[in-house]
């Protein structure tokens, strides 16, 4: 009885060699499930929009996924080697009374921030809004742009 009761000894009489791994399992799964709905609706809209960045010899191309929104919602800044895409995103409410079975998509203002790999011409940037892509093109400073030298 002493040593029990005052050093971790173990119990011989355990039922279930396995039961501190369930109830370790169950409390992480409570813990995990806390992080997708407790979340204060002010939040971000998460990582969105989703972007692609691609180039070639002249331009860097953005590609950002913004469905459902208006060119109106969207704000787009260019520096020298960095691109600002921020806006609203607004999703019409439900009714009163809704019960949700799944909620991914999040209402409320984003901003992404895009380092390029080089400086771009920020005179002569192009942005296009269609079918909830948006399509930025930064033309390359011509310093970045390869110069192709002539062997001799």
């Amino acid at each position: 009885m002493f040593p029990k009761r005052f050093i971790d000894f173990p119990d011989w009489n355990v039922g279930n060699p396995f039961l501190d791994f369930e109830r370790m399992r169950r409390d992480m799964n409570r813990l995990a499930e806390g992080f997708g709905s407790g979340l204060p609706s002010f939040s971000t809209a998460g990582v969105f929009p989703l972007t692609n960045v691609t180039e070639d010899n002249n331009n860097y191309y953005v590609r950002a996924e913004l469905p459902g929104m208006n060119t109106r919602d969207i704000e787009i800044s260019a520096t020298d080697s960095s691109l600002s895409i921020s806006g609203q995103r607004i999703i019409a409410e439900e009714k009163d009374h809704v019960r949700y079975h799944r909620r991914e998509r999040e209402a409320g203002n984003f901003s992404r921030m895009i380092s390029l790999p080089g400086s771009v011409d920020t005179d002569k940037v192009e942005a296009s809004f269609m079918d909830g892509i948006l399509k930025i093109v930064l033309p390359k400073s011509e310093a970045m742009k390869p110069k192709r030298i002539e062997v001799k």
